[in-house]
């Protein structure tokens, strides 16, 4: 098959920037970094990129195609040339670029020694000096977590990243999690401390692009919102953020709505909230605060409520409540039907037989 590129070429010792056309002949079976890979070999020799395994394991291939994250190697070319289309390749964002396509990773890997990512032991050996085993609920916890390859497409994509280069980042914070959600870990107060400070876990912007780019399935932002869903369980809720997460659930549980009215009292203060007060006002005359008393109540708020006592009876407090809802929302997605047998006649591809050849043979004849 034909396809074309357009990619942009960058030197950062000389600051040339200059997007280069390239068509090229390529098997039908051919991914972005293959494409690459015949420029290379057949085109331009100065083409520069990263490369390793070639099988979606080492993340070594992040890189932008029109404008998103993608890894190189898993991103088939047929249906983009079929469909005539040009994409535009170019490195990826949020790093600082070294040539072409090969960005600086040194500030993705500080970032990821800052969360401290190793397990700081604090369980006690099992008597009979086996291994030590965890339930599988807990492992559910951190289960897409330990999914990530460290390939950066999320870090790439990140608002928050872009407005503050001093932000953790969802690729960090998400390996915190693996560690924070992990019951060998004896440091998670201590983790999210330190992950609940200026530049952590409360200034994700919530824009969910690092789940959209993500190639493994790892959901950073949902990593996020476990680590405040812990951080508020265990007591570590000084930060405005955190503040605001526990008065929408305190405002959800009572009346079935957020009371905006009483959401920068709760959070802020109210100093800080009287010297809001021109903006409050303005807000009033516009229509854009509610300022009913008795505040409203939803129609159905006692669902609201029933939901909030079934979690405290379950004890799903924390990351265990946001797992379950992922749960839930997965068999919704899916039409889960707990009394379908999964094993049942048509669940499965009927297998080919050998024998089925030789009876249409034979019907042939």
């Amino acid at each position: 098959m034909q396809v074309a590129l357009k990619i942009w070429r960058f030197d950062s010792s000389t600051g040339e920037r200059a997007l280069r056309d390239y068509e090229i002949d390529a098997p039908d079976e051919a991914t972005l970094l293959d494409c690459l890979d015949i420029v290379k070999d057949k085109h331009d020799g100065s083409l520069a990129y990263r490369k390793s395994c070639r099988m979606m394991i080492c993340g070594s291939c992040g890189m932008r195609m029109d404008g998103a994250a993608v890894l190189a190697c898993k991103t088939r070319m047929y249906d983009i040339a079929q469909e005539g289309k040009i994409p535009v390749i170019s490195a990826m964002g949020n790093l600082p670029i070294v040539k072409d396509l090969v960005v600086d990773m040194e500030p993705f890997w500080d970032k990821f020694k800052a969360i401290k990512p190793y397990l700081q032991p604090g369980y006690e050996r099992p008597e009979d000096g086996k291994e030590y085993h965890i339930d599988q609920q807990r492992m559910n916890v951190i289960h897409k977590e330990a999914l990530c390859i460290n390939c950066g497409c999320c870090v790439s994509e990140c608002n928050a990243m872009e407005s503050d280069p001093e932000f953790l980042g969802p690729q960090a914070l998400a390996k915190g999690m693996r560690f924070v959600g992990d019951p060998r870990d004896a440091a998670t107060v201590e983790r999210l401390e330190d992950y609940s400070q200026e530049h952590g876990i409360w200034e994700c912007t919530r824009c969910f692009f690092c789940n959209e780019r993500c190639p493994k399935g790892v959901d950073p932002r949902d990593a996020i919102a476990k680590l405040g869903a812990e951080a508020i369980a265990n007591g570590v809720d000084r930060d405005m953020g955190a503040k605001h997460a526990k008065w929408f659930i305190r405002s959800t549980e009572t009346t079935g709505w957020l009371r905006e009215t009483e959401l920068v009292p709760k959070t802020q203060g109210v100093v800080s909230s009287i010297k809001q007060m021109k903006f409050a006002i303005n807000l009033a005359k516009h229509h854009k605060a509610g300022l009913e008393f008795p505040p409203h109540v939803a129609k159905h708020v006692k669902e609201a409520r029933d939901l909030h006592k079934l979690v405290d009876k379950q004890d799903r407090q924390g990351a265990l409540g946001i797992v379950q809802g992922e749960h839930a929302l997965s068999k919704l997605t899916h039409a889960y039907d707990p009394s379908r047998d999964p094993y049942a006649p048509g669940s499965f591809p009927r297998p080919h037989l050998p024998s089925e050849n030789d009876e249409n043979k034979e019907g042939a004849a």
